[in-house]
């Protein structure tokens, strides 16, 4: 008989946390403890954490920041609940990490995030984000070489030889960590500093302009390179189609609806910030003009949505989609070489 439904452990995290650690949880049968944020400040209540907490809680996480609305969640006070109850704590920096590292040398300091405080055991870090590396390789970094042990796999008695294996990936591509240790080696230490001060400051300009937009409201002040808002005017899925209709790549969010920008070195190059302004103010005056506005196909998703009651349905459809990718039969062509 195979047990499928047993968990023998559980991690806790803010409801903000990145879906990888549900996939991972789901690969591995641990369970989640997802905690609410605030829905006003979308901050997370460390007293909420650990109320979470029980004697089968293996992992607690916090991000720096996170990807909805680029909050950093109180890494000290989740340190202090980790070191009380002897259990570690993950910073989920991947998609941060080579800002957060570089801002208090570019002008703008930051709490402790890393492992200066005494909690953190891990960090996880991409460096094909801020990195500006080919995907393919990221980091993770361990408070101790014990810890870090834990990740690698061995096996003596195989009859093709000793076996030992430093990641679950196992073979990798020497082009792709070539790649990335060329570009580390390329921008340095002076760098990245600047390019996270370029960076941060456009983020702010951003959330300053777009504060000043009647109809739309910062769901957070950005803490890194995020900045996400809502409307308590209209739809503000609207003005997600808006602007992708004028050429802009955003995120939609939900609970609560939004939109967000990760600000990325395009976004400081002259005149970027000034132009996504000015097409904001438009397709935010377009809609506080019309008075039936049409649901427009971003509306349509979120909005249904929100409005299924089970979930796994749309998960379900979800999965149906890449399954459909898969399955798509594209029909050969070949080319004549003369």
């Amino acid at each position: 008989m195979v047990i499928t439904n047993v968990f023998f452990f559980s991690s806790v995290m803010p409801i903000t946390a990145h879906p990888a650690f549900h996939k991972a949880s789901a690969y591995f049968k641990m369970r989640i403890k997802r905690i609410p944020v605030d829905p006003k400040t979308l901050e997370i209540d460390v007293k909420n954490m650990r109320r979470a907490i029980t004697k089968n809680t293996c992992m607690l996480v916090a991000s720096a920041p996170n990807f909805p609305h680029g909050t950093i969640d109180p890494i000290e006070d989740i340190s202090n609940l980790a070191l009380e109850y002897g259990i570690p704590l993950h910073v989920d920096g991947c998609l941060g990490g080579f800002l957060i590292a570089f801002m208090g040398q570019a002008g703008f300091p930051l709490k402790p995030f890393d492992f200066r405080v005494p909690g953190v055991m891990s960090i996880s870090c991409d460096t094909h984000k801020y990195g500006y590396t080919p995907k393919g390789a990221s980091v993770i970094l361990y408070r101790t070489p014990e810890i870090r042990s834990h990740q690698f796999y061995a096996l003596a008695d195989w009859p093709g030889g000793i076996y030992a294996s430093p990641s679950i990936a196992g073979s990798r591509s020497g082009y792709i960590i070539a790649c990335c240790w060329a570009t580390l080696m390329y921008y340095g230490l002076e760098g990245y500093v600047e390019e996270t001060r370029k960076i941060i400051q456009a983020t702010r300009d951003i959330a300053d302009g777009w504060s000043k937009i009647d109809g739309l409201y910062l769901l957070h002040n950005p803490d890194v390179s995020v900045v996400s808002v809502g409307s308590e005017k209209f739809n503000i899925y609207y003005v997600l189609d808006g602007l992708r209709a004028k050429g802009w790549h955003l995120n939609g969010l939900q609970n609560p609806p939004g939109l967000h920008i990760a600000v990325t070195q395009l976004h400081t190059q002259p005149g970027v910030v000034e132009k996504l302004l000015k097409d904001t103010r438009q397709s935010v005056a377009e809609i506080l003009k019309t008075k039936n506005m049409s649901d427009t196909p971003t509306a349509v998703i979120y909005g249904t949505n929100q409005k299924v009651p089970d979930k796994s349905l749309v998960c379900d459809i979800a999965k149906l989609y890449i399954g459909a990718c898969y399955d798509t039969n594209i029909p050969a062509t070949t080319t004549e070489i003369k």
